[in-house]
């Protein structure tokens, strides 16, 4: 909400010295978010006149159309003589009022005015639009035109109000009634203590039989309907000056007078309204709600297919506008025209007004249904003040009349279904208890009343909510307002004492120690929304009946497109990867640890749990009973170069292979031996995949996969060819783990190292292999490792060599070459036995 501060003024009394800085320190301590204060026309020096077109010489030869212009000024050049002035637009005649700015003077941005030639001429100065002097889009699409009541001369900074400052207000859900200029008038008054001119404080006539007639057949949707008539309005009437900057300087464009209207009386009292041509509408107006497949063209031009939810505005025809969201293009304003033939004026003469209470969690199901939001849904869906719906209505009849020559008609509308005011009874000691501080009955008593709530009652106090505050429904909301404008700041701090003797549990440990050495390997966090769509999945070439396909789905997601929470970790990094890769970063290496969602289908029907209390261990239980398996992993992609090239050596692409690697890193963390095999898993290649075991209770169990991506996949989600990635289940290693990771004993005794080459089928696993030289050697190897796997003429055709380094050490004795020689001897001939290698040259 942008809060023009001479437009605040209007409705509080504050000191000519406050500045809008001192504004915002005041409502920020108040408990608004007032994000910046912006200073219009910083920088801006005159002169700055109204001038009137005398002259225009159209120039030739130029690629674009130029202008020749005289103006007069009137003496605010110091001669009295015409200014020239060389312009480009075309949306201006002779005789057109219009704004100059004449040498000497500096527009906003440092922009300094002085006469210089160009096309020819000698230019004295410009003939301003909107965007040069920081007004914004006037809706013109070009100079300022003035109304022709304007002296030369004049100035113009005074005249445009072009020096202001505006409070940008971030405001909160619960805080709708700040979406206005009352509202944040009686903050601003409280926060001040002055007294507040309410704009809603209006007389307006009771309700008659003459007024348009109206028929609600959904009460529960539309609780309050004013319906107000105007007749003879001049179609030509246009807004003031000082309607459309308040309306520019709130972020809103002008558009036409009656529009603008409606637009200035929702930001003044925050209330939507709507005006509807009288001549296009047929019958009286209605609510209901939308019938099945029923359609309607909004204001915006698209056609809408409704939802038999959807609250909608009627005449005898159907629909007419989406309530509380947008209206619809048969009953809009009609543009002023000119017959041609006759030189008549043809436009809107008679309007009816609409102000009308919505129910806000129809209007907000709505807005996000057809993807709508506008000015008017953001405000109902928060909570708009049902009383205000009549003098808004008022507001913009005495508007109409004053500033287009109509004339207010007789009947008014005014449908209301019976309601009583919301009472909350609470304890006078209630804030005290809630802010732990003593604040006093008097004290809350007044603050609920400068909210306006009527307060009555002694130890026990009755609290009447105001109409305009439907987010007061509890005794702790009132005790908020009780702490915020005595000052969040004045609360005392007292820091929770946390118990002795307790520190991360083990497997907070292992989550911290992974994180530690993925990122120690070079790859770098990455923290994503938990959300996906079923488009991934599809990209994925998940098939049917994968269990990734089965998704908690959200009610209210922030993206329709990502309605579900995650069932694996890969999509937002692939997404990160790729946004990554666009930017031009190309050799990347991301990991993420976190959450996925797995729902088994016996998940119960989630309770609602009490918030005066401490839940008992039943309720809890229930509540745990409802949320679906929440498996933690860890994940990691790959792409571009693994190794960088330099002078040390040309460097490596990253590949399959440091997939598992990553893998084995997060598996040494939790102390566990991964057993890599070849599998086939969507979305890794068929040929490039692998599947990651370790042991748990004495059985192997699936603990993720790595590998390349399938080139399908790559395709489809766009990241760059040959990416790589890991995931893996991080509980399924902590069952495997069997408690803390042991510190290994060192061995004081020298290292035997044995290297054997072993010649097998091309199709044993490499794994297969390393097992069986495990076993085979006992107790004595230390470690294994693969450094050579060769293929060749010299091997024989569907054969390959695998050469592992074998490091064999006692805790208690140097070994002799004996002893080593015969654990190398024992591990081959397992390995013989188990996968038919046989020692390469033998």
């Amino acid at each position: 909400m942008r809060v023009p501060l001479s437009w605040l003024r209007e409705y509080v009394d504050l000191p000519a010295t406050e500045t809008g800085r001192d504004v915002q320190a005041r409502l920020v301590s108040a408990g608004l978010e007032v994000e910046a204060v912006e200073q219009l026309g910083a920088g801006l020096k005159g002169p700055l006149v109204v001038g009137k077109v005398l002259t225009i010489e159209e120039l030739e030869g130029f690629k674009k159309p130029i202008r020749f212009c005289t103006v007069d000024v009137g003496t605010a050049n110091g001669t009295g003589e015409p200014q020239e002035i060389v312009c480009g637009a075309r949306n201006f005649s002779v005789g057109d009022k219009v704004v100059v700015v004449l040498p000497g003077a500096v527009l906003p941005g440092d922009f300094a005015i002085a006469a210089r030639k160009t096309y020819g001429k000698t230019s004295h100065g410009m003939i301003c639009s909107g965007d040069e002097l920081g007004m914004g889009d006037d809706g013109s699409g070009g100079i300022i035109v003035l109304p022709p009541e304007h002296e030369v001369g004049t100035d113009a900074i005074a005249l445009l109000e072009l020096v202001d400052e505006v409070l940008d207000i971030a405001v909160t859900p619960d805080r709708g009634y700040c979406l206005s200029l009352r509202g944040v008038a009686r903050e601003t008054a409280t926060a001040y203590g002055l007294a507040l001119r309410d704009p809603a404080l209006l007389d307006v006539p009771a309700p008659n039989a003459f007024g348009h007639p109206v028929k609600i057949s959904d009460p529960r949707g539309s609780d309050r309907f004013t319906a107000r008539t105007v007749t003879g309005l001049d179609p030509e009437a246009r807004s003031p000056i000082w309607l459309t900057r308040r309306l520019q300087k709130a972020g809103m464009r002008p558009i036409s007078l009656a529009v603008d209207i409606t637009n200035y009386v929702m930001l003044e009292v925050g209330q939507p309204l709507h005006a509807y041509d009288r001549s296009r509408v047929e019958g009286p107006l209605g609510v209901r709600r939308a019938l099945p497949g029923e359609k309607i063209t909004t204001l915006d031009g698209a056609e809408r297919v409704l939802d038999p939810e959807d609250l909608v505005i009627t005449d005898d025809r159907g629909a007419i506008g989406l309530a509380g969201v947008m209206g619809g293009a048969d009953t809009e304003i009609a543009d002023v025209t000119v017959d041609p033939g006759t030189g008549e004026v043809h436009g809107t003469t008679e309007v009816v007004i609409e102000a009308a209470h919505f129910d806000p969690i129809s209007i907000a199901r709505t807005a996000r249904r057809h993807k709508l939001a506008s000015e008017a849904s953001k405000r109902f869906e928060r909570g708009v003040d049902p009383q205000a719906a009549a003098a808004a209505a008022q507001r913009t009849v005495d508007l109409l009349v004053l500033l287009a020559g109509g004339s207010a008609g007789a009947g008014v509308t005014e449908i209301v279904a019976p309601s009583a005011p919301h009472t909350i009874v609470m304890p006078a000691g209630h804030p005290d208890r809630v802010a732990g501080m003593v604040y006093g009955r008097e004290t809350v008593v007044r603050r609920l009343q400068e909210v306006g709530c009527d307060v009555y009652g002694q130890d026990e106090l009755v609290v009447t909510v105001p109409s305009w505050r439907p987010d007061l429904g509890a005794p702790n909301d009132l005790a908020e307002e009780v702490i915020r404008l005595e000052g969040y700041e004045n609360l005392p701090s007292t820091l929770p004492t946390p118990p002795s003797g307790r520190g991360l549990t083990e497997r907070q440990r292992l989550h911290r120690r992974v994180g530690r050495a993925l990122a120690g390997a070079g790859y770098v966090e990455a923290l994503n929304y938990p959300f996906l769509g079923d488009a991934v999945l599809d990209a994925f070439g998940l098939p049917a009946d994968d269990a990734r396909r089965v998704t908690v789905k959200l009610v209210n997601p922030l993206s329709d497109e990502e309605p579900a929470l995650r069932t694996t970790l890969l999509p937002g990094l692939l997404a990160a990867l790729r946004r990554n890769d666009g930017r031009g970063s190309h050799d990347l290496a991301l990991f993420e640890t976190g959450l996925v969602f797995r729902p088994t289908g016996h998940e119960t029907v989630p309770v609602r749990l009490p918030v005066d209390r401490r839940p008992s261990d039943e309720q809890l239980a229930g509540l745990d009973a409802a949320l679906p398996r929440q498996p933690r992993r860890a994940a990691v992609v790959l792409a571009g170069a693994r190794e960088q090239a330099g002078w040390w050596g040309a460097g490596r692409p990253a590949d399959w292979a440091d997939a598992v690697e990553a893998a084995r890193t997060v598996a040494r963390e939790a102390g566990v031996e991964l057993t890599v095999r070849a599998g086939q898993h969507e979305p890794w290649h068929p040929g490039r995949c692998a599947a990651l075991f370790v042991t748990v209770d004495g059985e192997e169990t699936l603990a993720g996969h790595a590998g390349e991506l399938h080139p399908r996949v790559v395709k489809a989600l766009g990241v760059p060819a040959r990416t790589c990635a890991m995931e893996i289940e991080l509980d399924v290693l902590e069952r495997a783990s069997g408690g803390p990771v042991q510190a290994p004993r060192i061995s004081t005794f020298p290292v035997a190292t044995q290297d054997v080459a072993l010649v097998v089928a091309h199709d044993v696993p490499a794994t297969a292999v390393e097992e069986a030289l495990h076993q085979g050697a006992g107790e004595l190897l230390e470690s294994l490792r693969l450094f050579d796997v060769f293929t060749g003429e010299q091997i024989g055709e569907g054969r390959k060599s695998l050469a592992y380094a074998l490091r064999f050490r006692a805790p208690d004795r140097t070994l002799t070459v004996e002893e080593a020689t015969a654990a190398r001897d024992a591990a081959v001939a397992l390995a013989a036995e188990r996968t038919g290698a046989v020692l390469r040259g033998a």
